[in-house]
């Protein structure tokens, strides 16, 4: 009795994941030209269209350690 209690929660729980999977990957894609996106800040880094992959890898890093370098200098303190 009590295996069949356990058997049948485990098809429970696993119907429930199914469905829960299916819906996440029904969702569709928020394409990158959303407003929204643009409102909240987020950039994404620049790259040229025609270079490689690994080229284009080491720009987008070389970018980010830019914009890491810069966002952790000291703001200049007003002078009073």
């Amino acid at each position: 009795m009590r295996a069949i209690f356990s058997i049948v929660s485990l098809l429970v729980v696993l119907a429930v994941v199914g469905m829960l999977a299916k819906k996440q990957l029904g969702t569709p894609v928020v394409p990158l030209n959303n407003p929204a996106l643009n409102d909240s800040g987020l950039t994404l880094p620049v790259t040229s269209p025609g270079a490689t992959p690994q080229a284009q890898s080491l720009q987008i890093e070389q970018q980010i350690k830019q914009k890491l370098d810069a966002s952790t200098q000291p703001r200049p303190m007003p002078q009073e």
